[in-house]
């Protein structure tokens, strides 16, 4: 059934008219503008107004704006929102107690400002909700997988999918410590302390008596420098004071700074400490040491090793404290703890303290003798003969006239260098005695095993390892390791 045709401006309505009526439905006050369509109507149908109305249509809640409007139709306060489809650029009611001028949200497909769903931009300036720890207004929006934008902010962070960023590097685990094998025989048991917690043996005493001829030397170069710069009072109690300073090998603090400072080692971490201190209560007391004589420290280190300081420091490494079994670690603690009750550590110590002004002298004078020769090429090679000739003249005087002083002084290092070898082999058997000569024979082997590989290595590069020859060979402190393993076969008992 036709309807009869509205205003001029109003195309004809094809669509049902409201309950019983015969007329066309009032336009909506103050309208304008072409009112909206229903969906399927012509271009030139009109749309129903609100039902009676016959005042302005209701507002949304708190709102002070123009009252609501169908999708598409123009109301007396501006544009209304768009249904999906609408042409871009008309606006929608403000948000539930927004006020008047307000952004207004927009559905899916629409270029107006809004939240942004999947797959909508921020470029038209619309307003994105926020996610916890969301900077605020004017800050990123979140975004949903597949979009371009920045993502949701979480506690203030801006994490982005996987690929899109560098991701932090994974925790790696500490690896787990080496197997405690160990056979307690002490724990939890009454231990029976020496009479003696420290001694001299015969090695400690021939590095003493080695040092003398450099103490010596030590010391006139010390007289002289005081005397010559302080004058004789003051020069005198300079000299008293590092005759003096030798005392200081046993003073705990100092000890603990030279470790530090010198040596670069470090007071073990606490889980360090629970696995170093179990071990090493169990060495001293089958020694009958009182543990807490010593201090334990830590050397940052890729080497199996340990090291004896001075009167109270054992150091080891991280390698010998995490991987190496906890038998073979109380083997090489033993080996450091034979060092210090035969008065290795401190005597070795103590005559490296009072030869190093002598050795600072010679290490002056050799330097002084390289640039006396250098300058003596430059002119003239008469010149550099006629120097190496008088500074030979004057070491065959000095062997002349203090041969009591230059001689001890050439031979010394082979002297100091063979008591070191015996005091290996004597600290070897301070271990065996105790009980560990199977885990110490271990050692010595792990340590061969690394000499061989590296040489297998070289020689695979087309090199070969520098070894010590001739009289290079007297100047090793430290005895080959089947030297050692022959040293350890009486208390390994092994069959012939």
């Amino acid at each position: 059934m036709s309807q009869p045709p509205g205003p001029a401006h109003e195309p004809p309505y094809p669509g049902p008219l409201y309950p019983g009526a015969t007329t066309p439905p009032p336009e909506h006050p103050a309208a304008s503008a072409p009112p909206p369509q229903y969906p399927g109507a012509g271009a030139a149908s009109a749309a129903p107004p609100y039902p009676g109305a016959g005042s302005p249509a209701p507002l949304y809640p708190g709102s002070a704006g123009p009252p609501h409007q169908y999708p598409g139709g123009p109301g007396p306060g501006g544009p209304a929102p768009q249904y999906p489809g609408a042409a871009a650029g008309s606006t929608a009611p403000p948000y539930l107690g927004a006020g008047a001028g307000s952004p207004a949200p927009q559905y899916p497909g629409t270029g107006s400002p809004g939240p942004q769903y999947p797959t909508a931009g921020t470029a038209a300036g619309g307003q994105d909700p926020r996610y916890p720890g969301d900077p605020g207004p004017g800050g990123p929006g979140p975004q949903y997988p597949g979009t371009a934008g920045p993502g949701p902010q979480y506690q203030g962070a801006d994490p982005r999918f996987a690929g899109q960023q560098p991701q932090p590097a994974p925790f790696v685990p500490r690896p787990a410590a080496a197997p405690d094998d160990l056979d307690y025989r002490h724990q939890g048991s009454r231990v029976h302390l020496a009479s003696h917690q420290r001694g001299t043996d015969a090695t400690a005493v021939g590095q003493l008596a080695t040092q003398i001829p450099g103490a010596l030397v030590s010391l006139a170069v010390v007289s002289a420098l005081a005397l010559g710069i302080f004058g004789t009072v003051v020069g005198w109690l300079v000299i008293v004071a590092w005759v003096a300073s030798g005392a200081l090998v046993f003073h705990r603090p100092t000890e603990l700074r030279f470790a530090r400072h010198v040596l670069k080692l470090r007071p073990p971490l606490a889980d360090e400490r629970a696995r170093l201190e179990p071990i090493w209560r169990e060495v001293t007391a089958r020694a009958g040491i009182e543990a807490n004589t010593y201090e334990l420290m830590v050397e940052n280190s890729d080497d199996l090793n340990a090291v004896a300081v001075a009167g109270h420091v054992v150091g080891v490494t991280t390698y010998s404290l995490n991987k190496i079994p906890s038998s073979n670690l109380a083997a090489v603690l033993a080996h450091e703890l034979g060092h210090h009750t035969g008065g290795h550590a401190w005597a070795g110590l103590l005559g490296y303290w009072y030869s190093l002004p002598g050795r600072l002298a010679w290490a002056f004078t050799r330097g002084m003798a390289r640039i006396a020769l250098a300058v003596a090429g430059v002119f003239s090679a008469a010149a550099t003969g006629l120097l190496i000739l008088f500074m030979g003249m004057f070491v065959v005087a000095g062997f002349l006239v203090a041969w009591y002083i230059t001689i001890p002084l050439v031979v010394a290092p082979y002297l100091l260098a063979w008591a070191g070898r015996l005091g290996e082999l004597r600290a070897d058997q301070q271990s065996a005695a105790l009980g560990f000569a199977p885990e110490m024979a271990e050692v010595l082997r792990h340590f061969q095993a690394e000499e061989d590989a590296a040489k297998a290595a070289a020689a695979g590069q087309g090199k070969k390892l520098q070894e010590p020859t001739g009289l290079a060979k007297l100047l090793s402190t430290h005895p080959d390791n089947y030297t050692r393993l022959r040293a350890l076969e009486p208390y390994l008992q092994l069959p012939r």
